[in-house]
């Protein structure tokens, strides 16, 4: 068996858009460019509101004459609603696909059945390959040890890595607050998409104030708590794994509690924050305890 590790990741459902006009209509509403999810190649994006606030994120590849979009599994149908809306009279079906199942791998190589459609995470190398197996088959059939959820997510939260739903609220963060622009999420020289003026600006601007970062408290951290300095908010703590989280802070009033000393809390656990491996930004780090 391959040192690989692979989990059913449950959350995830899987969409199918074909039709004359599918490269057409997603490339003027998403966020990355499109021609990126060719040849074996995978692609993360999102789909903004007007204001720049991601509404949806996901990964897009190509299959057969169309794309295979996988998407949070409650956000399926709002998308394709979404995409219908922008659709007009476009030449394009937007239908679910319950005939894959969304595996995630690392570590190693899988080994993929018959059908299978793999590509390397386009997020970060060290999050593996994306896996849309097909209908009756196992995940044991990749030849990996099998891992839970938990797992996979322990390991996001490790290398900084967020999650729509998770660390951000879907609505309400912009890409930058959720490393978009960090994670190959959004490519600024594609053109137009939906939201594009608001993102563009604050690429230019350099004016991103929210960060999702990892954290690391002196106690386990609970999801949701939120973390202050001298009892002015700075941000959520999102995914947690133990002591590690995922927290989207303003590093703004991060810096500022530093440079005067004021610890950051959660409730009366201390934490500290660490800059990924990836990050461009700077993370102020935290009186230590």
């Amino acid at each position: 068996m391959s040192h690989c590790q692979a989990v059913l990741l449950s959350d995830r459902s899987v969409l199918r858009v074909t039709g004359a006009d599918t490269h057409k209509l997603l490339q003027g509403v998403i966020t990355n460019d499109l021609n990126g999810a060719q040849h074996g190649l995978g692609i993360h994006s999102g789909l903004l509101s007007p204001q720049g606030k991601i509404l949806f994120d996901f990964f897009v590849v190509a299959a057969g004459d169309g794309f295979l979009v996988e998407v949070a599994k409650d956000k399926a149908a709002e998308l394709v609603k979404r995409l219908g809306f922008y659709r007009l009279r476009a030449k394009v079906d937007i239908t679910e696909e319950p005939s894959f199942a969304v595996v995630a791998a690392w570590g190693g190589e899988p080994r993929l059945p018959e059908g299978a459609i793999a590509y390397a995470d386009p997020r970060l190398p060290e999050l593996g390959v994306r896996v849309l197996l097909p209908e009756g088959e196992a995940v044991a059939s990749l030849g990996c040890t099998v891992a839970g959820e938990a797992d996979y997510h322990a390991l996001r939260i490790r290398l900084g890595v967020p999650e729509g739903g998770r660390d951000y609220v879907f609505g309400e963060a912009f890409p930058h607050d959720a490393l978009f622009d960090q994670l190959n999420g959004v490519d600024f020289k594609k053109g137009c998409f939906v939201g594009q003026e608001v993102v563009a600006r604050m690429q230019h601007r350099g004016t991103a104030r929210k960060r999702v970062v990892p954290v690391e408290g002196d106690a386990p951290l609970i999801a949701g708590a939120n973390v202050e300095a001298g009892g002015l908010p700075i941000g959520p703590i999102g995914s947690v794994d133990g002591a590690f989280g995922l927290a989207l802070l303003r590093l703004d009033r991060v810096e500022d509690a530093v440079s005067k000393g004021t610890p950051l809390m959660a409730g009366e656990t201390r934490i500290t924050l660490r800059r990924p491996s990836f990050a461009t930004f700077d993370v102020p780090t935290a009186v230590p305890a």
